[in-house]
């Protein structure tokens, strides 16, 4: 057979195969098979900006109930100015950056989710039950009096923080990761690199915490077991709302 002859048997059989291949992606039914779109993650929860709080009464309870989270030894602590009803832990110790801070046991979802019920009590808990119940566990202290002005404004806070989330839902970033169990025995040896590597730096050598030297009262990072302050009392007092104007 020419050569010519071969080629062109050659051409007409590539045609037909490529004319069955347009012919099959357009039959109907026929669907090309496409990557899946990776979605991108929800963002985290951000805190309303501070900033936007109003110049109201509202918003003067707001910003005494923040100052009241984030200095909670100066107000409340054993030489506090206006209470001395707890251990000088300050309440953001726990809920960092005065509960703001994604993924830093947050505040986010209070407003959105409260009253509820919790298994520790057995009962349906308010705003006011849930901080006075941190008061006396976590900074083993007394409960605030319901109709007290400090007990109100951290509670118009701490909505005041959750105020953009919708109701009964929790957004991401709030509460904290919890670790599983471990498979094994523990280490304290183990433990006590994992803790120099990456604990010591901020509550001490021997857990003792670092104090808040800006205000001169309380602690910056809390130290493990405490149940009081030796920190000096700072000179000032004036009225207790002072942070709050």
């Amino acid at each position: 057979m020419p050569r010519k002859m071969q080629k062109g048997f050659l051409l007409a059989g590539v045609g037909v195969i490529v004319l069955a291949i347009v012919i099959k992606s357009c039959t109907p039914g026929h669907t090309k098979d496409k990557p899946a779109i990776a979605l991108a993650p929800e963002w985290p929860w951000e805190a309303p900006d501070t900033a936007a709080i109003p110049f109201t009464a509202e918003g003067s309870m707001i910003r005494y109930g923040r100052s009241l989270i984030a200095n909670t030894a100066r107000y409340l602590g054993p030489r506090g100015i206006v209470h001395a009803v707890s251990n000088g832990m300050n309440c953001q110790n726990c809920h960092l950056d005065a509960g703001t801070r994604p993924w830093g046991n947050n505040y986010s979802a209070v407003a959105s989710t409260y009253p509820r019920y919790r298994d520790r009590s057995g009962s349906i808990e308010s705003v006011e039950k849930r901080v006075n119940d941190c008061l006396q566990r976590s900074l083993n202290g007394i409960p605030l009096d319901s109709n007290s002005r400090e007990l109100k404004a951290m509670v118009a806070y701490i909505k005041w923080v959750g105020s953009n989330v919708p109701a009964k839902t929790k957004p991401v970033g709030v509460g904290i990761s919890s670790l599983p169990y471990l498979d094994r025995a523990a280490d304290s040896t183990s433990g006590k690199m994992v803790y120099v590597q990456y604990c010591q730096r901020c509550h001490g050598d021997h857990g003792q915490g670092e104090a808040d030297t800006t205000i001169g009262i309380g602690y910056r990072y809390p130290p493990y077991g405490v149940q009081t302050v030796t920190i000096p009392a700072p000179a000032f007092t004036g009225s207790p709302g002072w942070l709050a104007m």
